[in-house]
């Protein structure tokens, strides 16, 4: 089987750093798999976008590229803008063929990432039974998004915290800092936040503030380039080349 060319689709931002953050993923990305052509495209605010970097592949004389949103859950940039977008490449480019892998989440290797920003910050293993954690995510209304934070929040609770609230920088309540606030007015003696963004922006800075504001304990930073994360790109690279009933081990 030949390798495709790996095409990370993120959202972009007028931010600088989510830009920069999003390329230094896909250079670990690259430095993990020596050999595999991996391009980065965004939606809208950075460029390259989407359709030019297709056209592009084509124009080399690529026969085949695994689109790969760089989202965290299947919401409506996963369901509706990035199909939308393939769809009229293909219309455009009829002998290249484009797959769109899974999104991200959910995802051991997030939760991996998840605990590496937190112990970076500060958080100490012997602490999480006095400590409350805030799972921070953007935020949705698609119901299938916001179950899939739930259902990370109750996984996160068996792994030694006293207690996991989400929480939403839009869309949803509570906030960060309302999530904070209640897990203290519960008695929970220290509260660490993590984000659950990939990169810097707005919506990462509001969670931020939030966190400052109700006087966290600590703040993890944005998943970012992580290895793990990485990793996890990898894999749903490989299972978007496996054809529909067939095993990776085949």
């Amino acid at each position: 089987m030949t390798h495709p060319t790996l095409l990370v689709i993120a959202h972009g931002s007028r931010d600088p750093r989510h830009a920069a953050t999003v390329h230094a993923l896909t250079e670990r990305v690259r430095a993990e798999r020596p050999g595999l052509r991996v391009e980065t495209a965004f939606l809208e605010f950075n460029a390259p976008s989407v359709p030019r970097v297709l056209e592009r592949l084509a124009a080399q004389g690529a026969d085949e590229v695994v689109a790969l949103p760089l989202l965290l859950t299947r919401a409506f940039h996963a369901k509706t803008d990035i199909p939308s977008v393939l769809r009229e490449a293909r219309a455009r480019l009829p002998r290249l063929r484009i797959r769109q892998a899974e999104v991200l989440g959910p995802s051991p290797l997030l939760n991996a990432t998840l605990g590496r920003r937190l112990r970076e910050a500060g958080a100490r293993p012997g602490d999480l039974p006095r400590t409350g954690l805030v799972l921070a995510s953007a935020g949705s209304t698609d119901p299938e998004a916001i179950a899939v934070i739930a259902e990370i929040a109750r996984e996160l609770r068996h792994t030694g915290w006293c207690a996991v609230r989400p929480a939403f920088a839009s869309a949803l309540l509570p906030r960060t800092e309302d999530a904070v606030r209640a897990l203290r007015a519960e008695g929970v003696d220290r509260v660490a936040v993590a984000p659950y963004v990939i990169a810097p922006g707005r919506l990462p800075d509001r969670i931020a503030a939030g966190a400052e504001a109700a006087g966290a304990d600590v703040l993890a930073d944005v998943l970012g380039p992580a290895p793990e994360l990485a990793r996890l790109l990898l894999n749903r690279f490989d299972e978007a080349r496996v054809p529909v009933g067939a095993s990776l081990s085949a």
